[in-house]
């Protein structure tokens, strides 16, 4: 789910990113008519500007949005269409909602974002169920720490927010396969978002798991859940047109009672939509026909924009997107001017922590970058941004919202430099992993590894080792996913990826063997599309030696998730001195004082690999950028020593900087 409006260049491009509206049929909203102004538009991008532009005011429907829990004693009607309107509890009601990823942000921030949204105007949180974080094995489910949904949901009833929860089970959000396990893909015949019995039974003990957790927090059930999104942008996959009805039926049979919505773009709108399902609209290809789609689909009724954006994601080694705030404020007025509801995606974005970033394909493999900065409300780190003041002065003098006043944004930390005075080499810490080496004929898969009770490995990387006689041609066939690092006896060689396939290893006429070593690295796989059914990473087949498919492997499973980075290991650390050369471990020691605080690490000089601090996973950095730091919550962090491991890839500089304002390019 990745809809981008970014900074509107002048001519039909902005046009072609202009929300139309058609006339009405009869009993359809009044005067569809939703034409960015485009005079003056490209001028008008200063604050001040935007703000005195939206002192007209709002429409007096406005006001519905300002019935939250605490107003609504009768609970026996949830959310319902009547007219052209919502209702709540039998009152008219306008669902303004922001985005969060209970996930992406640190659990002990999340009644900060929650108190921000509120207090920004919003009267909903929507948030999504990531099925590979809960179910990251077969039959072994996970709700504790910052994936205990249930605390977050209890959250944001306590702060007076509605709750749509987006239960997928795809809810793509920019994640590694869209949210689905990776063990699905042990499967070689799996067919994802399908009625495939093998992707059914697995989403069937899923829902068997979660949904008796949500189902008590429903409105009628005088909880904060007012809708549940299922599937996402379904209309555009559309490989089984009974598998939407399926996972309809899924869900009212394990008891769900509140509204059921569906979330399409405007050219999958007619083919996601489900019979008496909600169809809402995601800001991607809509035309003046998708409203006309959107009425004879399900009648009149209210138009609710369940993903609106004033961004797209960011990959590596592009450009930073920036977004235009006053084409964002002028569509959201306008949205409102005729009763749309809408969901703000994202309020917050938070962090891509650890491997759970996925990839798009805009033409070309694109690894996602770990902020999920997205353009939204507030910064990765929970921060007020100009675009969060200037929704905030919208929404609250004419709709009424109580004002509350900023608090003081969280202090942040410039801890001194660090020098990582002890490394260890990969090959050094093999013999120390959890799993013992998998030997096979040919390579293997990721997915089809026996590690994990049989679950295979779902991220990080996988090391290949072999030996050959002698040097030539090796030659990946496209079955290198996603960047593979070669080595002959310890000696680097040089990279096969996508773009680059072949290598020359060069011949040793004095050894008789040679150790032949690909380290190949999962980049996430893709979160949309229907070729995330053959997104298998490692060697997903044969790579050949002049000609000649290689044998006898020995793959090491590097997840990253091992005692290791616990340093539950004795002490084998080395020196570092003037060692800079990876793949390799460095280790350094953080001191902080007695109440820690928020900060961006800078890994300024080294060139590209994964952090750890305190055992967890901050997330990859790569010097293509645009990303320049790494947030490190301060929760994460204890008074006294803290302990930083980085895994470099290539070629460090030892020095570790911190600073007290994210850099994520430009």
């Amino acid at each position: 789910m990745s809809p981008g409006l970014r900074g509107a260049p002048a001519g039909p491009e902005v046009q072609e990113r202009t929300i139309l509206l058609s006339e009405p049929r009869a009993g359809m909203m009044q005067a569809f008519l939703f034409l960015v102004r485009l005079a003056g538009l490209l001028s008008l991008t200063s604050r001040f500007l935007v703000t005195s532009a939206l002192q007209e005011g709002l429409p007096e429907s406005v006001v519905e949005a300002l019935l939250r829990p605490s107003h609504v004693s009768e609970r026996l009607v949830g959310l319902q269409v009547r007219g052209s309107n919502f209702t709540l509890g039998n009152m008219p009601f306008l669902i303004l909602s922001g985005t969060i990823h209970y996930f992406r942000v640190p659990r002990d921030y999340w009644k900060d974002s929650l108190l921000k949204l509120k207090a920004c105007g919003f009267n909903t949180v929507t948030t999504h169920v990531p099925w590979n974080l809960h179910e990251p094995r077969r039959g072994q489910f996970h709700y504790s720490g910052n994936l205990d949904l249930i605390a977050f949901i209890s959250l944001a009833s306590e702060v007076d927010l509605w709750v749509i929860l987006c239960v997928g089970p795809y809810i793509g959000s920019d994640l590694d396969l869209g949210g689905l396990p990776s063990w699905l893909l042990k499967d070689s015949h799996m067919k994802l978002r399908t009625t495939h019995k093998g992707f059914t039974a697995a989403v069937n003990r899923y829902f068997d798991d979660l949904i008796p957790k949500i189902r008590g927090f429903q409105f009628q059930e005088e909880g904060p859940i007012i809708a549940m999104q299922m599937e996402n942008e379904y209309g555009s996959y559309n490989l089984d047109k009974r598998y939407m009805p399926y996972i309809k039926n899924a869900l009212l049979s394990r008891g769900i009672k509140t509204m059921l919505m569906t979330a399409d773009t405007g050219q999958g709108l007619l083919k996601g939509h489900t019979p008496t399902v909600f169809a809402t609209l995601h800001m991607k290809s809509i035309r003046q026909k998708t409203y006309e789609h959107l009425s004879s689909a399900q009648g009149p009724g209210p138009v609710m924009m369940t993903v609106y954006t004033a961004r797209s994601l960011d990959g590596w080694g592009t450009p930073r997107n920036t977004l235009d705030l006053h084409m964002l404020m002028e569509s959201v007025r306008e949205m409102l001017k005729l009763r749309f509801s809408l969901n703000f995606y994202m309020f917050h974005g938070g962090t891509n922590f650890g491997f759970t970033g996925g990839a798009a394909f805009p033409g070309h493999r694109l690894p996602m970058v770990t902020s999920y900065d997205y353009g939204a409300l507030l910064t990765e780190d929970g921060g007020y941004t100009p675009e969060y003041l200037v929704f905030q002065e919208f929404f609250r003098p004419d709709a009424g919202v109580p004002s509350f006043q900023h608090q003081d944004h969280r202090p942040k930390d410039t801890y001194a430099p660090l020098a990582a005075g002890h490394f260890i080499s990969l090959w050094d810490t093999l013999i120390h992993q959890d799993d013992e080496p998998v030997r096979s004929t040919g390579p293997l898969s990721m997915e089809q590894l026996s590690v994990n009770e049989g679950s295979g490995q779902s991220a990080g990387y996988i090391l290949y080792e072999t030996v050959i006689t002698r040097g030539g041609v090796l030659n990946s066939d496209g079955h290198v996913k996603d960047r593979g690092q070669v080595f002959l006896d310890d000696k680097y060689i040089g990279v096969l990826d996508d773009t680059h396939q072949k290598l020359t290893l060069p011949s040793d006429h004095y050894k008789e063997f040679l150790t032949l070593r690909i380290l190949v690295e999962n980049q996430g796989r893709l979160a949309s599309g229907t070729s995330m059914n053959q997104e298998r990473k490692g060697l997903t087949g044969n790579i050949y030696l002049n000609g000649s498919p290689l044998r006898k492997f020995k793959i090491y499973s590097l997840e990253m998730q091992n005692k290791f980075i616990q340093r539950k290991l004795p002490n084998i650390w080395k020196p570092s001195f003037l060692h800079t050369v990876g793949p390799a471990f460095f280790l350094a020691l953080l001191r902080v004082g007695s109440q820690p605080k928020d900060t961006f690490m800078s890994l300024q000089g080294w060139t590209k690999g994964v952090v750890f601090i305190n055992g967890q996973n901050l997330g990859r950095y790569w010097n293509v950028g645009p990303q320049e730091t790494l947030y490190v919550p301060g929760p994460w962090l204890k008074p006294g020593l803290n302990e930083i491991i980085v895994f470099e890839e290539f070629k460090s500089t030892l020095l570790i900087y911190f600073t007290n304002t994210s850099q994520l390019g430009y």
